[in-house]
Formats: structure tokens, sequence, C-alpha cells
């Protein structure tokens, strides 16, 4: 009985295997090979940090260095030193190519890693990207998450740190529907976009719920220039992107008209509830961020940099945010709000070596506040920072299947007093080096 079975289901097997090579395509063409192509990596990085730092992961994502906290004799707790060794950055990747449909040639990616989604998930497999696309001559639908459009994969840094240069350029993957039509040598690029694990902060801390509520979808429009000459191993490419999104901070307010009051009568404690009335918000803050980046490959050489100028930042894991500016209201509690904006700038250089890739990052970030007085609260990252910069050189070596990258990366955090407009004086520079090494083995 066994081995009936087992025959059974490898018959059944080989027909599956060949209805599906056939699925989808005309009678009488000629069959094209599509299916699943699995790659990715097994990773191990060992790391050392002079100081505690603002980060996620177990230190596997690097902000900055936390700010000092001196304890009763004035000595700095968080000049403490740490160190760790993680693989949660092993990657898994599937991608997929299939038959041509409404004559656009379709595939898709599936990818996930052993990262986590929140903190306490550490080591868990997580979605890192998920889309379909469907690609005819010169226009290119694509559904799903993929990176942010102002994240260029081609045109970011190539750090050994899996922050990718962040906080000083946008890292953020989104659920998004974008579409792509290209002329010559010229891109132009439309995006919808939610929010998932890179989502905005507010009262109840950082959620996609604020601009879920807002009903419109972030959008994001990109154009791009590329020039590629492949026999001498050059190209240029250089682009820009604008970004709207709207975020609703609240759904309703709550005002106490009369405070819980205890009283005590003959050694009885009697309790009246406070008396609160609520109120509809439908109060706004608006974001609007501009990106630019450019690469430049010679045949010894990459240089890429770019820039962003943006106002409320938050949800891209850079500095910013939005404020209270002010109670409009004090019958109903409701409040306007205020973006405090952020520009930063960064460059990287490496050299194309076949084994040996010596590389420099050098990223500046500038807490630029908010146009006006604010009342608070701060809905920030970095909202005590004036501002951040980071260099960070590395060197790579590949050997065939094999990849060794160790990366110096200091990076220095400007604590201050935050001021009414959301603006920071009186800073004082707070560093961290980090000693990184880490080992891939690609497949």
């Amino acid at each position: 009985m066994k081995k009936i079975i087992t025959v059974a289901l490898c018959a059944l097997a080989i027909v599956s295997g060949s209805f599906l090579r056939g699925f989808g395509q005309d009678a009488g063409s000629k069959e094209k090979p599509f299916g699943v192509h699995f790659t990715g990596y097994v990773n191990c990085d060992v790391f050392f940090d002079s100081r505690q730092t603002v980060m996620s992961r177990e230190g596997q994502f690097l902000f900055y260095p936390e700010k000092k906290n001196p304890d009763a004799t004035g000595q700095d707790i968080n000049a403490k030193g740490t160190f760790n060794i993680l693989s949660i950055q092993s990657r898994l990747t599937a991608n997929i190519t299939g038959p041509d449909i409404l004559k656009a040639q379709t595939s898709g990616v599936i990818e996930g890693e052993f990262y986590g989604n929140i903190n306490p998930n550490i080591n868990t497999f997580r979605l890192r990207l998920a889309y379909m696309k469907l690609k005819w001559k010169s226009t290119e639908l694509s559904l799903g998450q993929n990176w942010h459009p102002m994240y260029v994969p081609g045109c970011m840094p190539e750090v050994a740190s899996l922050n990718s240069g962040a906080p000083f350029l946008v890292f953020s993957r989104n659920p998004q529907v974008r579409i792509a039509q290209d002329f010559g040598k010229i891109r132009l690029q439309l995006a919808a976009i939610s929010q998932l694990d890179g989502a905005s902060n507010g009262p109840d801390g950082p959620s996609a719920k604020y601009l879920r509520n807002s009903i419109l979808p972030e959008l994001n429009v990109l154009v791009q220039f590329s020039s590629k000459n492949e026999k001498e191993n050059r190209e240029f490419t250089a682009g820009a992107s604008f970004d709207y999104f709207m975020l609703t901070p609240r759904l309703c307010t709550e005002v106490i008209l009369k405070p819980a009051v205890d009283t005590v009568i003959n050694s009885i404690v009697t309790h009246q509830e406070a008396v609160v009335a609520t109120y509809n918000a439908n109060e706004k803050s608006y974001g609007l961020t501009g990106n630019i980046y450019a690469k430049m490959m010679l045949p010894k050489v990459t240089l890429r940099l770019g820039g962003v100028y943006g106002t409320d930042c938050y949800a891209f894991n850079m500095l910013g945010g939005y404020a209270v500016k002010s109670i409009i209201d004090t019958a109903t509690g409701a409040v306007d709000y205020t973006p405090v904006r952020t520009a930063s700038a960064w460059i990287d250089v490496k050299a194309n070596g076949k084994h040996w890739q010596p590389g420099l990052f050098a990223g500046f970030s500038k807490n630029l506040g908010a146009d006006t007085d604010v009342a608070g609260p701060l809905y920030t990252r970095g909202g005590d920072i004036d501002y951040l910069y980071r260099i960070s050189p590395r060197v790579t070596v590949r050997v065939s299947k094999l990849r060794l990258s160790t990366e110096l990366e200091y990076t220095v955090a400007a604590y201050g007093t935050t001021g009414s407009k959301a603006r920071v004086t009186n800073a004082k520079e707070v560093g961290n080096w980090r000693l990184l090494m880490g080992v891939y083995y690609y497949f």
C-alpha cells in the first residue's frame, strides 16, 4: 500500500508540474520558462559600540548615540560600551517569473528575513518585500510592498551597516501602488502609499492609523534620468521626488468638566468619577518632502550622493515630526499642528575592484524646527537634537559567494535644549564609535 501511495504522489507531482509550466500560455505558442528562483544570504554581524545608542533590534539598526545621563556623582551612565553578535539579517528572496498577461511581462518578488517586525519579535521571520510587476514596452505597474519611492536601491550607499545610511536619508518599505512611464532615458513615476513598519508618530505612539484615518494615501511623484554604457562600465543616474501626506492625529478630544473626587464620611471613602465630555476631532497635520539623488559609476569608482528637505520625516526613519502648535478651542480641547522640518545631505564613494572594494560614507542632518511657536507636545524623533553627522570608512572583500565587510562608523549627535519653535540651542556633541564586521554567504 505504501508503494502504491508513493507512486501515486510522484505521478501527481509530475502532472501538476506539467500543468503549472503550461498554465496561462496560448495554444500553439512556444513555451516560456517561468517559476520561482530562490536567492539570499546567510549573515553574521559582530559589532562593538563605545557607548549606549538609540537603536532597534538589539543594536542591529543604529540611529545615533544616546545623550549623556549623569548619575548622582556626575558620571555618564550611558558612557558604557556594548557588543553583540547577530544573524537576524539572514535573508531569503523568491524571484517569480510568469507568463505574459495583457501583453505585459509579469514578475514578482517575495523577500523576508529573521529581523522581526518589532523589537519583542526579534529572531522571527518578517516580510520585507512582496510585490508584483506588469511591464509593457515603456510602462510599468507595480503593486505590493516595496521600497519607498524616495529610497532608490541602485542609488543608495553601500555601507556595511543595516541602516543603509539612515537617519541621513529616507529608509522605509511601504505597501504601495506605483506606475512608471519611460520616455527614452527619462522615467516619470507616480505612487500611492500606505504605512506599515515605518509609521508616523502621534498621541498614541508610532502607528499607521494616523495616515489611514486621513483617507487620502501618501502621494509621491518621481522624475529620473538614466544613461548607461555597459561596454565601458559607465552609468549616470539622477532624480528627484516629491512626497505629500496628511495625518489625523486624533479622532476625538476629552475635556474634564469635573475632576474625580474622593470624600471621607465616618471613615468611609466615597469615590466620584470625573465628568468628561468627548468631542469629535478632525484637525490635520501635513508632510511635504523633497528628495534628490545621483549616481555616477566609472570603471574604477562609483559615486553616490543625495539630499532631503522635509516636513515631518519621522516615518522615513529620519529626524523630525510635528508638534501641537496651539489650542484653538479651550472648550473642546481642539488643537492645530505644525511640522518640524529636517534637512540632510550624504555622499558615498567606493572603489569598483573585483575583490577589494574600499569605500567611505559621510552624512549630515539638521533639525530646522518649526516656522512658528509651538505649545507642545512634540511628536518627533530627536526633538532635542540640533544636528547629526556620521563618517564611516569601510573595506569589503568579495571571494566567490563570500563577502566580508569591516566598517568603522563614527556618529555624533548634538543634544541641547528644545526652544519655543522646536529648535535646539546650547547643543553639545556626543559621539559613538561602532566597529562592525559582517560576513555574508550568498546563494
